[in-house]
Formats: C-alpha cells, structure tokens, sequence
C-alpha cells in the first residue's frame, strides 16, 4: 500500500481494519513532507509532537473497539486561514505571525469528530489577496509540476500538498477561483460548493472579535486527488453549524452514481471577451466530443445575456465594500447603503440567469483560469497566453463568475499541455446541486484522465 498516496477513503478503511495504524498513516506523511516540502514549500506550520500524540491515541481507541468516525486516524493539512486552537493561525500576514486561536472553526471542528488529525497548515499569500501562494512570513510556494512556476493561490499550499502525497485531503477558501484555480494548476480536484452551504465562521483569523467582512462570494470547500474524497469531505463540513447565520438549512445528499447516457452538458471553451490558452479550450472541445461518444447530450452553451466583464467588476466592488464596512474607522467618504443595495440587485438578476440557464442542462464544461501554471512573477505582472499580453487580473476570471453568481463548481483534472502541466476544467451546476455535479464529475472522470501523480514524487 502506497499510504502516501491512498485516497483519503483508503485510508480511512485500512486504519479500521487495522491494516495499517494511524501512527504509520501519520509518519508515511511527515516522511513525504520531510522529502518534498523544502522545494515545494507547501506546509509553512507543522505539529509533529501534537498529531503523534492523537495518533497513537486513535490507535488506543481502535483497539479498546471504540466506534469510530469515518476519518478515524487519517492525517491531513488545512490551509492556513482556517482557525485552529493551538496551531497558529497567520494568513501569512506579519500582523498574525502569532495569532492561536482559542477554539477550532466550525469546519476543523468536524474534520476532528470525524477521526481526523491535523498536522499542520499550508501556505497562502497574503491575507489570501492573490493568486499565486508568496507572503512575507513562510515565502513561496511552488508548483510541483515545474517548481520555476506557481501553485497558484490562495489555496496554492494546500493544492500543492495533496498533488505530492502530503495530505489525502485539504480544506480551502474560494472568493475568485481561490480553491479551483490552484488545483487546477496542480492536478487535482477542487470544490467550490454553492455559497452559504458550509461555514464560513472562523475560516479567517478574527482575533478581535470585529464583525465578520466575508459574507458573501467567499466559500469554503474541499481539494482533494480523488473524488470520492471530495465527497466525502464535503458532506462532513457542509451544512448549519449555529455559528454562521448564513448557512441555508439545505440537505446535504451523497454523491448519486449516474450514467453519462443520462446526462446533459453544456460546453463554452471560452466566455465573450474572455481569453484562454488554445490548449485549454482545445481540452474542453476534446471532452465534450469524448462525452458526446459515450452517449451524453452533448451542446454548445447558449450562455446568459450578460455582461460578464461587468460581473467580474461588481464582484470586486462588492469585496471592496464588506471590507470598508468591517474596518473599525469609517473612510471619509463611505459607501452609501443605497450603492450597496443597488449592488445586490444587480448581482441578483445576473444569479436568476445563471438559474434559468441550468433549467436546460445538468452541468456547464469550461474553463477554470485562462492558462495553465504561470512562472512566479510580482502580482500584476502582464502574462503571456498564446503569446499575448493579458491582464494579471483576468486569470481568475471563468472561476470568479461563479463566487459573483454563487453556482457550485469543480476543478477536474483533464491531461497536461504541451509544457507538461495540468490541465484543469470546470464543471458548474445549479445551486444546491453539489451531490449532482460530484456525481457528473464522477461518471466523467474516465474521459477526462483524473489525477496524475507528478513526476519525481
């Protein structure tokens, strides 16, 4: 058994069946860590003596034949964003540098319930405001693919964690492709679920007890090398809390298995006045013919009427405006309440179009970002796609339109480029649809390749 590489899922039955110990589980992982990490620079915060202890603890309680959680001794990592009662919690912002939490946010706190054991954090940029995982504290994190190039952000550490056999599974935040966009640029699988399904209280350090910022657009949601895992995962964290007010008491179904001959997908290989890497739209028209093959409805997507660009804008206005409304200091000129109320309407007739678009299909093919991992560069930088200069501010953007309208989405893995780096694509669905769309991801994972595991780890 390769444990470094098990599926969290794996994992999770050999430490029942007592195949494995969670003590081995735990040092297969700290082994790859202490091999891997000093490249890739992925896991910034660990907790060595703390995980072996609840380790071996949960190989006690396996053998007392106490009843376990369904990740009873697995290891994992969580982004370091997520409040974590004693492990620092740093956003890789000075400011934090030493900031523990007193307890666990809602979603560690389930993780742990359910038998999992947290070894450390990993890396993010700072204050998680860019796409590519660099900040003033911990450094870099690199793609594991071509360390001369990036993970992507601000999920980029956890991405590039699970990608080399560090942890089964990660946990991370999605505002603008936060959580897609890194896995998609290091092969794995990423859940950005419909928003105010899973908690966002504590996913944010708030050592002041200031009103929460983040309301709306951001997600939660999990990364992970298998689907199943993501599932998984995603039915542990999902659902009311009695922390975040916002959480919409929705049930939280399991993944249906579903044949593709059932299935209705809509294919864009790219969005009006979007740019996107031909190897990347070529990718999507190559799974939609192999979808097409299999017996799926297969159609080019007549996409809503709206101004996409426009969507991208609004989005970033309305993260301008929770952020002034949670500053302890009202700016000179604040924003009026009624730019703020217009702002919602606006957002509100572009989540009704993206709704009746989905009355006529299960799922969206797409793209994820406009390229595949890009070489470290100082943020803003113009990037070259097909030898173009395009905006720095545009990578994110098939991704962001859906934290502006709040559909669930999933990165999966589909081959690599030329330059051998993952492709990653997106799958979008209906609100509240993410057991549907785990199960379309699932029923196309064979056509689209799944995870490779990169070279050299």
């Amino acid at each position: 058994m390769d444990i470094a590489f098990s599926s969290t899922v794996e994992l999770a039955a050999a430490i029942a069946a007592r195949k494995i110990s969670a003590v081995e589980a735990l040092d297969a992982h700290l082994a790859q860590i202490d091999r891997h990490n000093e490249g890739v620079n992925a896991v910034v915060i660990l907790d060595r003596e703390g995980a072996r202890e609840c380790a071996s603890q949960a190989d006690a309680s396996l053998a007392r034949g106490s009843t376990l959680g369904p990740l009873h001794g697995v290891p994992f990592t969580l982004k370091d964003a997520h409040e974590t009662m004693g492990i620092r919690t740093t956003v890789g912002f000075p400011a934090f540098a030493d900031y523990a939490a007193k307890q666990d946010s809602p979603v560690v706190a389930r993780l742990k319930a359910a038998g999992a054991i947290l070894v450390g954090k990993t890396n993010v940029p700072a204050m998680l405001g860019d796409w590519q995982s660099d900040n003033p504290l911990f450094g870099r994190t690199s793609n594991p693919w071509d360390l001369s190039r990036t993970a992507g952000g601000s999920s980029g550490g956890a991405a590039a964690a699970v990608a080399t056999g560090m942890t089964p599974f990660e946990v991370g935040t999605d505002m603008q492709d936060s959580i897609r966009l890194p896995a998609a640029f290091c092969g794995v699988y990423g859940l950005k679920p419909t928003e105010h399904r899973i908690s966002l209280a504590g996913a944010f350090p708030d050592p002041g007890g200031a009103p929460r910022s983040v309301r709306l657009m951001s997600c939660v949601g999990p990364l992970a090398r298998d689907l199943e895992d993501l599932a998984l995962i995603y039915r542990i964290i999902a659902g009311p809390d009695g922390a975040d007010t916002d959480l919409a008491p929705m049930p939280v179904d399991p993944m249906p298995k579903l044949e593709l001959k059932s299935l209705r997908i809509a294919v864009a290989s790219t969005f009006p006045g979007f740019p996107v890497a031909a190897e990347i739209s070529a990718a999507v028209e190559r799974l939609a013919a192999g979808l097409a093959s299999a017996g799926a409805s297969v159609e080019e997507a007549s996409l809503p009427k709206l101004d996409l660009h426009d969507d991208l804008a609004e989005g970033g206005k309305l993260i301008g405006m929770m952020l002034e409304a949670a500053q302890p200091q009202s700016p000179e000129q604040p924003t009026p309440v009624s730019r703020w109320f217009a702002a919602l309407a606006r957002r509100d007739r572009s989540i009704l179009a993206w709704e009746r678009f989905f009355e006529s299909c299960d799922a969206l093919l797409c793209p994820v970002a406009i390229t595949t991992a890009f070489a470290h560069c100082k943020p803003g930088t113009t990037l070259k796609v097909d030898g173009k200069d395009e905006s720095y501010w545009m990578l994110p953007a098939y991704g962001a339109a859906f934290n502006y309208s709040g559909h669930p989405a999933i990165a999966i893995p589909c081959g690599l480029d030329s330059d051998g780096l993952p492709i990653g694509l997106q799958l979008v669905g209906r609100h509240w649809s993410e057991a549907r769309l785990l199960g379309i991801a699932a029923a196309i994972a064979p056509l689209a390749g799944g995870f490779c595991r990169p070279p050299g780890y």
